[in-house]
């Protein structure tokens, strides 16, 4: 391959939005390993089997956020937005743990099923009422998901009687915490939800649809598609991906606390669509950014905690992060740099100076 092909491959390569998404997790990590060289070592746990480090804890804490960014990557590609995802995996958390507190002390898988299944069934219904809101009342997506983000924490409330509320079920912990080949089960059951939906919504015409229907509504709709079917499905999905995220995030500890279960989930979610390339208003929407864009806000997060900064100034440094990761993405911003290193260009006077220097050497 010749020099050419190759810085032209570069180009495109960091024109790219999740580019600098990558480049910031590389970022961290070098950033960790300078505080401590061995950052990145793993080793085998000698009882089970498992790997245990820092990516590992990572790639855990990545999943619930790599959920509901795909939901939100959706939604956000339509046009909208949703600001209940964050309520609903509290919701969908508060179901689950009652329904197996209710069923006693047992290790059923059935029990364990039911739950996950009833929980994802009224995170659906969420999404139905957002969805319903948005496509066939017609209120703005802001307004229709705020309402749904200030009534879910209080329908948590409801469902867990305003308390605290731990179960104890081994094959629903083991969702949350259990291994398989030595990676972390809650990591691979989000990579193939995100690559079952990847498949569907770019192998059909849904995502050229979805697509359309950010870009120009009117036109789409001139030219066959219907958006409110297609508003209600994003919306149903968001919903039932952001209830797959709170049963994962109470799984963990299996409990669920109505008013940190799910906290400013809304916002991570956003910015890891962001950072993925996803634009807010509406259009083009990456899968593979969205989950470069969770892996960024989880290795931002443990990296935090990892050095110690105050939670008081944990926002800060977040937004730091993010606003120069944002800034890298900019279009207008990286023009302004070429121009800076472009030579400056002649004038046409200064053009028009050697020909007639040329002339009088020809007379």
């Amino acid at each position: 391959m010749s020099n050419a092909a190759r810085t032209s491959r570069l180009r495109e390569l960091v024109r790219k939005p999740f580019f600098w998404g990558l480049v910031a997790i590389l970022a961290l990590l070098a950033l960790n390993v300078i505080k401590d060289p061995n950052y990145l070592a793993f080793s085998i746990n000698p009882v089970n089997g498992n790997l245990v480090g820092n990516l590992v804890d990572i790639l855990r804490a990545s999943a619930p956020i790599l959920m509901i960014a795909v939901g939100m990557s959706l939604v956000i590609a339509t046009g909208g937005i949703d600001l209940s995802v964050g309520s609903v995996m509290a919701v969908s958390g508060a179901v689950a743990m009652v329904v197996m507190k209710d069923a006693g002390q047992s290790d059923s898988i059935g029990v364990a099923l039911g739950a996950i299944g009833l929980a994802l069934l009224v995170s659906a219904v969420l999404g139905v009422v957002n969805g319903v809101l948005v496509a066939y009342v017609g209120l703005q997506p802001f307004i229709s998901t705020l309402i749904m983000m200030l009534a879910g924490r209080g329908i948590a409330k409801v469902i867990t009687e305003g308390q605290n509320t731990s179960a104890s079920n081994e094959p629903f912990r083991w969702i949350a915490n259990g291994f398989v080949l030595g990676l972390p089960v809650v990591f691979l059951i989000a990579i193939a939800i995100v690559i079952v939906v990847g498949l569907v919504v770019r192998r059909s015409a849904l995502g050229l649809m979805i697509e359309a229907i950010g870009i120009n509504p009117k036109a789409s709709r001139m030219a066959g598609i219907k958006p409110n079917g297609l508003l209600l499905t994003v919306y149903i999905l968001s919903a039932v991906l952001a209830g797959v995220a709170g049963i994962m995030s109470v799984g963990t500890v299996m409990t669920v606390d109505v008013s940190r279960t799910g906290y400013q989930m809304e916002l991570d979610a956003i910015l890891a669509v962001v950072i993925g390339g996803t634009s807010l208003s509406g259009g083009k929407f990456s899968m593979g950014g969205a989950v470069v864009g969770a892996l960024l806000i989880a290795t931002l997060d443990k990296t935090i905690v990892f050095l110690g900064i105050s939670s008081s100034a944990t926002p800060a440094f977040k937004a730091i992060v993010i606003v120069v990761l944002c800034l890298l993405q900019s279009q207008r911003v990286r023009g302004w740099f070429v121009q800076r290193r472009r030579p400056p260009q002649a004038t046409p006077e200064q053009k028009s100076v050697p020909s007639q220097e040329k002339q009088e050497v020809s007379a």
